[in-house]
C-alpha cells in the first residue's frame, strides 16, 4: 500500500498561493461622478418702476376725453376759447404731482394754478384747462409745467 505523502501537495498548494498573492493586483476601476446639477436659473428680481418722468407739453383748442391728450394744438386763441394744456409722462408711481401755472403779460400776472395728483402705471397724459366765459383780454399768456414741485416745461400763447 502507498503511504499518502501531504507534504508534496501541501507545499505545491502554498507556494501557487504565495505567489498570486505576490503577483500585481489589478486597480479597481475609478468610481463614475455623475456631473453636478446645472444650478437653477436665478430669477432677476424685477426691475424697479421707472420714477414718472415728464415727456411733453401740447397747449390747444380741444382734447380727446378719452386719452386725455390735446388734439388740435393751437398757439393763437379767440377770448371765449377755452385753452388746454395736455402733460404727457412715462414711469410709474404710487403718486406724483403735476401742476399747471397760467400767467398772462409781460409781469406775469397769475390767471390760474391747480394741481392733479396722478398714479400712472406707464405712459400717460394729464390735462389741465382755463375758460373764461365773458372774454380773456388780449395779449401773452404762459403756461409753466411743474412734476413734482419741479419746473418740467413750459409754453407761450396768445389771445387775439
Amino acid at each position: 500500500m502507498t503511504s499518502f505523502r501531504p507534504a508534496p501537495l501541501l507545499i505545491t498548494a502554498l507556494a501557487s498561493l504565495t505567489l498570486a498573492a505576490c503577483g500585481k493586483k489589478e486597480q479597481a476601476p475609478a468610481p463614475v461622478v455623475a456631473p453636478a446639477p446645472a444650478p437653477a436659473p436665478v430669477e432677476a428680481p424685477p426691475a424697479a418702476p421707472a420714477p414718472v418722468a415728464f415727456a411733453g407739453l401740447s397747449v390747444g383748442e380741444k382734447f380727446d376725453e378719452a386719452t386725455k391728450a390735446v388734439t388740435r394744438e393751437k398757439k393763437i386763441f379767440a377770448k371765449t376759447d377755452t385753452i388746454y394744456a395736455g402733460v404727457a409722462t412715462t414711469g410709474t408711481a404710487a403718486s406724483a404731482t403735476l401742476s399747471a401755472r397760467w400767467t398772462y403779460g409781460a409781469d406775469n400776472q397769475l390767471v390760474d394754478e391747480s394741481s392733479q395728483t396722478i398714479a400712472p402705471t406707464g405712459p400717460a397724459t394729464t390735462t389741465f384747462h382755463i375758460a373764461k366765459p365773458d372774454g380773456w383780454p388780449a395779449g401773452s399768456y404762459r403756461v409753466e409745467i411743474t412734476l413734482d414741485g419741479t419746473a418740467v416745461a413750459s409754453d407761450s400763447f396768445e389771445v387775439e
